[in-house]
């Protein structure tokens, strides 16, 4: 059985006393890769690093995250753009619209996700949707710049099935899924029911949002074999079937194939 984590943060402080034993734990549960995605200048030397240790296991994606978008966005994103033209980057994120911690910057964070999806089209490469409070404001922007170039997925799906189904539809989009599906609370579960599984990524976001039975610690990406194991639950299938066909989702996505 193989998997793809397909957004996690493993060069982040929280790893850096144990990230050799992290890879380890992924590999034995089953982690095939681990998709990297950006935060800010301050996040790409440490991300850079950990690539070139683990260049068979870790892909990059260069972007800028909608909560570092600051008065200084515009020199944020020239740094961006120019890491994109090395072609090391397997995706353009994690970028996209929060308005969760501080709506302030809510006109920046727009002109910076126009920016990045015109580079993702420019790149031929996804994009990485972060979409924390925001869906409809999203939808807006979306609505306005789609093109049938424009792919990707919306990372840390918590959105319901008449959302979803408009981020497949109109936009030919995956749904990232996580720690999420499995809190007690949350509605997901039955939001997604009825999706077809080729719609779907599986992923982290280690360090954070961490499944059932390690919510509140740290999370890592072993824990996407959690993630796996409830949607096979979910889905009413094995968890053979949601590795093969949502590893097989993130292999065509992010063009794996030829890396």
């Amino acid at each position: 059985m193989k998997l793809i984590d397909t957004h996690t943060h493993l060069y982040l402080p929280e790893f850096d006393n144990d990230r050799q034993k992290v890879i380890e734990n992924a590999k034995q549960a089953g982690i095939q890769y681990a998709i990297l995605p950006n935060i800010d200048r301050e996040s790409i030397p440490q991300m850079k690093a950990m690539q070139t240790s683990y260049p068979d296991f870790c892909f990059m994606a260069m972007g800028l995250h909608p909560t570092s978008v600051k008065e200084n966005y515009q020199e944020e994103l020239d740094l961006i753009y120019d890491e994109l033209k090395t072609g090391h980057y397997i995706a353009v994120g994690e970028m996209g619209i929060d308005l969760y911690w501080d709506k302030s910057f809510y006109e920046q964070q727009k002109n910076a996700f126009r920016k990045q999806a015109e580079w993702a089209v420019e790149f031929h490469l996804p994009l990485i949707i972060h979409s924390r409070d925001s869906f409809d404001e999203i939808f807006k922007l979306m609505d306005d710049i789609w093109t049938p170039q424009l792919k990707g997925v919306f990372h840390c799906y918590t959105g319901n099935e008449q959302q979803a189904r408009k981020i497949i539809h109109d936009y030919g989009f995956k749904l990232g899924l996580g720690g999420v599906l499995t809190f007690k609370n949350s509605t997901l579960r039955d939001e997604i029911k009825a999706i077809d599984l080729k719609h779907f990524l599986l992923e982290t976001d280690a360090p954070f949002l961490a499944p059932v039975p390690y919510r509140g610690k740290r999370n890592e990406s072993a824990y996407v074999s959690i993630v796996a194991q409830k949607l096979a639950e979910v889905k009413q299938c094995s968890i053979e079937e949601i590795a093969e066909i949502s590893s097989a989702n993130a292999m065509e996505l992010f063009n794996l194939t030829s890396k």
